[in-house]
């Protein structure tokens, strides 16, 4: 989440105006996360989250994302459920850019996982995973493997200025993947962000999930993969196998991984590693003057690709079977 976009005083009146939820009392934005402009709005009958969507969701993508949690929230998963306007849209506009009103999440994000909350997340990201089993739209995931090289090419160079080799680690990376990556895997609809900042939680318990504008249709345990990436790495890029076991381990409490899907989750981490080092390197090179923003620093994906390269087993990662 982030702020990209001014809303003024009478475009939230205009907005606000066409959904039936009382008069605007608190507005305020929320400044996380690259992607797109998310504020805070409170009326005098409940809470919101105002998402305005930015160039890199395609109007074309918007009713999957709002559907997606319409069918999630229909079948008991814990995620923000899109509020209608009065006409009965879902969709809307402010500021010249499309918009939608979302539910309110109770919860906080941890910015310091423990063992507890990574097997909570794993359950949690098992249950978005069979939730969204039947959801008829499909979006083939952009950011996979077939995505990496036109992202790669796009930082180019440039990526000297963050580290020196970056360019070549990322060049060498995406020609290993496009040449193995594997296929077949189950597969369904995958969140493809699960980070800690997007998981909500009351004490110890899940109390949901948000920002579901990278959702798509890709590989089940490439979004574990992802997940593993997310929470398990210290901040001195080592792996926390205690954090890894609970992760897998609440995972497969909901839903048992393959014998396919165990035999690729390295590469799939490996992969996941370049995707999120990929997309944060051209976050900081293109990042908007003055947008209210910090782009997440790319250089510990860089690390967590290094400790990828050395594993050859899933028990590595903390699977215990």
């Amino acid at each position: 989440m982030a702020v990209y976009t001014d809303v003024s005083d009478d475009d939230l009146a205009g907005f606000v105006a066409r959904y039936d939820i009382g008069q605007p009392i608190a507005f305020k934005g929320i400044a996380e996360g690259v992607s797109n402009s998310n504020f805070f709005l409170q009326t005098t009958s409940d809470r919101y989250i105002l998402t305005v969507y930015e160039a890199r969701a395609p109007r074309e993508d918007l009713p999957f994302f709002i559907g997606l949690m319409d069918h999630l929230a229909g079948h008991g998963f814990a995620c923000p459920r899109p509020v209608r306007m009065k006409d009965g849209a879902a969709l809307a506009e402010i500021a010249g850019k499309p918009a939608a009103l979302v539910s309110y999440l109770d919860g906080i994000s941890v910015k310091k996982p423990s063992a507890a909350h990574c097997a909570a997340a794993g359950r949690a990201l098992a249950q978005l995973h069979r939730a969204g089993e039947g959801f008829a739209m499909v979006r083939p995931n952009p950011l996979s493997v077939s995505g990496w090289r036109p992202l790669a090419e796009a930082s180019g160079a440039r990526a000297e200025r963050i580290s020196p080799g970056l360019s070549r680690r990322i060049a060498d990376e995406v020609a290993v993947h496009e040449a193995s990556w594997p296929k077949g895997l189950p597969a369904g609809v995958i969140h493809a962000d699960f980070f800690a900042d997007n998981v909500f939680f009351i004490g110890p318990a899940c109390s949901g999930v948000i920002d579901f504008y990278f959702a798509a249709n890709d590989a089940y345990a490439y979004d574990l993969a992802i997940a593993l990436n997310a929470w398990c790495f210290e901040p001195d890029a080592s792996f926390n196998l205690t954090k890894g076991q609970a992760l897998l381990g609440g995972y497969e409490a909901v839903r048992q991984l393959g014998a396919d899907e165990v035999a690729a989750l390295p590469q799939l981490a490996r992969g996941a590693a370049l995707r999120f080092l990929l997309t944060r390197t051209l976050d900081l090179l293109d990042v908007p003057a003055g947008a209210l923003v910090k782009p997440h620093d790319p250089i510990p994906y860089d690390r967590r690709l290094s400790f990828h390269r050395r594993i050859d087993s899933a028990t590595e990662y903390g699977l215990t079977r």
